[in-house]
């Protein structure tokens, strides 16, 4: 357990934030499809980019990928047409109750042949590689962008292509469109138009090195710390205005409901406070595009005593931890008065509170990083602080160099 005490002066610092796990492990999967021909820059060193490296390099039967949930979703993808594996994907007891059903059962009516070890629709999964032939999917659109972009970037390797349609109202939008212009960007001709993702059959693809951008839900703490503080700036790289990446939404919504401008130079963005600011009563905002980053903007409403009405959150109960009970729980020791639904997050007030918070983190990274900047306000402990080497390892010496005072306790 770590305490954090608060920085005194206004800051203004410079950070490199690693690479995009989304934008890496796409690539990484995408490279080991088409056997390395990409030379990729930046690649994040979180340890869900690091475990799917491994797995990918390992030639055994027995495939561990711990709690990386993105890897389990792509790997089963991944091993579902390796002709000659028989493999099977394990991970960690939480990875064992995140449902991977829709997945299995989409890549089981292609051709392929997955069956459960343990609980029916839930890993350890038995995946026999299969050649597949089939060349259209229908499934629901109101589940995980991970679970498509998988057939997505499998789809590049299947002999007759591969068309998804989507049934109903998407979700997550953005991630598939990001899968989608990486696809392009690396030669492969795929579209995503209305309800229909097309995937051609590709043979090879150009060598060519690709800069994978800093992840923009890693930047998301940076704008809740500016939104905390006065007259500070934080200057953080690599990101670009174009950004491929759905979070990259921030920019707006810090600028239009807390305040914080952007500005952007070869790569280095640059977060301040904006003076002129005038608050709003309460916050309304549907993060449907965005599930990501809603753990920070709700810790940063806290911070800042604001009510809000988050909603499009029905992805986070099936995340590494119940995301909106967990918010709902460590919040609340922060005075506010919190209610949730299955898709909602809303804070209808604040109370006095006397107690330093120590805050659980449900070995969920997002949900130690999205308290941090609350230590600009309060002094705050937080336990099992190194569950934020999923997604970014240097996370806390960052903000020891930010001059926050960081000590176990």
């Amino acid at each position: 357990m770590i305490e954090i005490s608060a920085h005194q002066s206004p800051i203004n610092n410079q950070l490199a934030v690693t690479g995009s796990k989304s934008e890496s492990n796409r690539l990484l999967l995408l490279n080991q499809l088409f056997e390395n021909v990409l030379k990729l820059e930046n690649v994040s060193n979180s340890e869900d980019s690091q475990l799917m490296q491994k797995a990918l390099a390992n030639q055994s039967d027995l495939i561990d990928i711990h709690h990386a949930g993105t890897a389990m979703r792509f790997l089963t993808a991944y091993y579902s047409i390796q002709n000659d594996r028989n493999i099977t994907l394990t991970g960690s007891e939480r990875m064992k109750q995140r449902p991977i059903k829709v997945l299995v059962d989409a890549l089981n009516k292609l051709g392929a042949e997955i069956s459960y070890q343990e609980n029916e629709g839930f890993p350890p999964l038995q995946i026999k590689g299969k050649k597949i032939t089939q060349d259209s999917i229908t499934i629901p659109s109101n589940i995980s962008s991970q679970y498509i972009s998988a057939l997505c970037l499998i789809g590049t390797k299947l002999e007759n292509g591969l068309t998804i349609n989507l049934d109903g109202k998407i979700i997550s939008v953005p991630y598939i469109q990001m899968t989608i212009q990486l696809l392009n960007r690396a030669g492969i001709k795929a579209n995503f138009e209305g309800n229909t993702i097309s995937i051609p059959f590709t043979a090879s693809i150009q060598s060519q090195t690709i800069q994978v951008e800093s992840d923009w839900s890693s930047a998301s703490y940076y704008y809740s710390l500016i939104a905390l503080s006065k007259n500070s700036e934080i200057k953080i790289s690599t990101y670009f205005e174009d950004s491929l990446q759905g979070d990259s939404a921030l920019q707006t919504i810090y600028t239009d409901n807390f305040g914080v401008i952007s500005t952007f130079e070869n790569g280095i963005l640059t977060l301040k406070n904006n003076p002129e600011f005038q608050f709003k009563e309460s916050i309304e905002l549907n993060l449907i595009n965005t599930p990501d980053i809603a753990q920070t903007i709700a810790a940063t409403c806290v911070g800042l005593k604001a009510k809000c009405h988050l909603t499009g959150l029905e992805t986070l109960k099936i995340k590494e931890t119940d995301r909106l009970v967990a918010l709902k729980n460590e919040l609340e020791k922060f005075g506010a008065i919190i209610t949730i639904t299955d898709d909602s997050l809303t804070i209808e007030g604040y109370q006095d509170f006397t107690e330093t918070p120590t805050l659980e983190t449900y070995n969920d990274h997002r949900m130690a990083m999205c308290m941090a900047p609350l230590a600009q306000l309060f002094t705050i402990r937080i336990k099992d602080e190194m569950v934020v080497e999923k997604s970014y390892p240097t996370f806390w010496e960052d903000w020891k160099q930010l001059g926050f005072t960081i000590k176990s306790i």
